[in-house]
């Protein structure tokens, strides 16, 4: 078996040779990534409910990893917003140690996924299941902004959406206008350095100058230092997590629905970088490298990680050579969690709301969420339900509801585009079909034999008048046949014996002939004959 498939894109690009005019692109990309991803990981820390040290870990020790190891060229890695609601939910109903054991878990699961090649298939999510539990995400991180941005007196605000909406409405009251105006002020600095200035980094911007007039006016507002002291400067020692293995399947779901969203951001996020800088990922690889990276993130203390898809897009678009670009922005960011840790208490929180709220806007997806509403019915529905239960119930339950549509939906639509007719009755009967004896009944099937199809052999059958001696079953327009559908052909044949009557199976080749072949259905089997086309079964049965 080739080890290509997982062989990290950094040892690849290396090979190619390297300088240091390439170095040097990759450190001023490394740097500016670090820059934007700063604020980025400590304001999704808070949000996931953890403190802001664990997002600069997470960003640290799994950005590093997911870069060296990857089987991408460019992506960068830390904690995202898809992680956001996922990770707060594990915290509240298992604590942070319950967190960690699902972090582990889920990098095991991935682990697993890479070595099973399952890179390919996890790439197969439809898309309104994607947009339509990441526009949930978007607006359940914006919800949990709106205390911090307005500077609401809620203690505790409710972890369900519709409950959190009502405590805010009940203390809107108690809004803070210094708050506010530094909030207001951090978000219009973001959207005037997008608009006027895309280069600029809005985030880290909007949180010096946010820092800034809090000292400069004295103001009275939470700080990351009122509300978490101090952040430690330099990473813990790494520890395994406590291991309760009593606990494992309490924790599976969540451990698997974090692996799921690594996996599947991670690759959407490969594919942007391979339409931005024309390259080519390795998805298997990938997957391990997310598998790696989230076990060690928790070995330090750290948040869920996979790969981010605006911080990749921005390590591009800054020059980036290799993946060395995102180890650097790892070495840099833990470089300014040593040197200016302790200028990280005086950051407002409604500076870091402002920029939660501009991810969540960036993540909801509107156009797209606008786009899929035109489409189909039947994808509409599935967008919608899973938006809907991403915000109002479980983002568990709502991918595998969603996913569970897209099935149903989909498997309607083969059913639809499958037919299965008699040939006597078919509108576009050729004249070998009408030349056939009047004791010789012609089926023709056109599209994938499946499960969902098996039915209309029997609804086809029950429509032929009398008691064929013959059966020309023309299958040459049959791509693929499942284990339900050769059942079916040997139940079929097993009723023609009882009634002595012959089966001819014209044009069945490659797969469906080997499955029918393994499930008894074959050339000399009683009373069936193969044939390589429908002409000669009709001159067989004719003569």
């Amino acid at each position: 078996m080739s080890l290509r498939a997982w062989l990290p894109k950094s040892i690849e690009t290396l090979r190619e040779g390297y300088d240091s005019a390439k170095f040097t692109k990759d450190v001023l990309a490394g740097l500016t990534v670090a820059i934007v991803a700063l604020p980025l990981s400590m304001a999704l820390a808070i949000a996931s409910g953890a403190t802001p040290d664990k997002g600069l870990i997470t960003a640290v020790v799994a950005g590093f990893l997911i870069s060296a190891l990857g089987g991408t060229r460019f992506q960068i890695g830390g904690p995202t917003g898809a992680f956001v609601v996922v990770v707060f939910n594990v915290i509240a109903q298992h604590g942070y140690d319950g967190l960690l054991q699902a972090t582990v878990m889920a990098g095991a699961i991935l682990i697993v996924a890479a070595l099973a090649r399952f890179g390919a298939v996890i790439r197969y999510m439809p898309q309104p299941v994607v947009t339509g539990f990441t526009s949930g995400i978007a607006l359940i991180i914006f919800s949990s902004q709106v205390k911090d941005f307005f500077g609401l007196a809620v203690p505790k605000p409710p972890a369900d959406f519709i409950p959190k909406w009502v405590a805010y409405a009940e203390n809107a009251a108690t809004l803070d206008p210094a708050t506010f105006a530094v909030g207001a002020g951090s978000l219009v600095l973001i959207l005037l350095a997008r608009r006027y200035s895309p280069r600029l980094p809005g985030f880290l911007l909007a949180v010096v100058a946010g820092s800034a007039a809090v000292a400069a006016c004295h103001l009275h507002i939470e700080t990351i230092g009122s509300r978490f002291g101090d952040l430690p400067n330099t990473l813990p020692v790494p520890a395994l997590p406590h291991m309760e293995w009593g606990r494992v399947r309490e924790l599976f779901p969540s451990a698997f629905t974090i692996a799921f969203l690594a996996g599947i951001e991670s690759l959407l996020s490969a594919v942007v970088a391979d339409s931005l800088a024309g390259t080519r990922h390795r998805s298997n690889g990938e997957l391990l490298a997310q598998g790696i990276a989230n076990c060690a993130s928790a070995l330090f203390g750290g948040l869920p990680a996979t790969g981010a898809i605006a911080r990749t897009a921005t390590n591009i678009r800054s020059g980036a050579y290799s993946p060395v670009a995102g180890m650097l922005h790892a070495i840099f960011l833990f470089a300014f969690m040593y040197f200016f840790a302790p200028l990280a208490r005086y950051i407002p929180l409604a500076s870091l709301a402002a920029v939660l709220i501009v991810v969540a806007w960036n993540m909801s997806e509107i156009e797209r969420f606008r786009h899929l509403l035109r489409g189909p019915r039947g994808d509409g529905l599935v967008l919608l339900s899973t938006f809907l239960l991403t915000a109002l119930v479980d983002l568990t339950v709502a991918i595998e509801v969603g996913i569970v549509l897209a099935c149903l939906l989909f498997m309607h639509r083969m059913t639809q585009a499958v037919e299965i007719q008699s040939g006597r009755h078919a509108a576009d009967a050729a004249a070998l079909r009408r030349d056939l004896p009047k004791d010789v009944e012609s089926v023709h099937f056109d599209g994938p034999f499946f499960f969902g199809v098996v039915s209309h052999l029997t609804d086809v059958l029950e429509q032929i008048d009398g008691s064929p001696r013959a059966y020309i079953l023309d299958m040459e327009d049959v791509p693929m046949m499942d284990a339900s559908g050769a059942s079916a052909l040997a139940g079929f044949v097993a009723h023609c014996r009882k009634h002595n009557a012959q089966v001819l199976i014209a044009g069945l080749r490659g797969q469906p002939r080997e499955l029918a072949r393994r499930m008894g259905v074959s050339d000399g089997h009683d009373h069936v004959r193969l044939f390589a086309t429908y002409a000669e079964a009709v001159a067989a049965v004719k003569a």
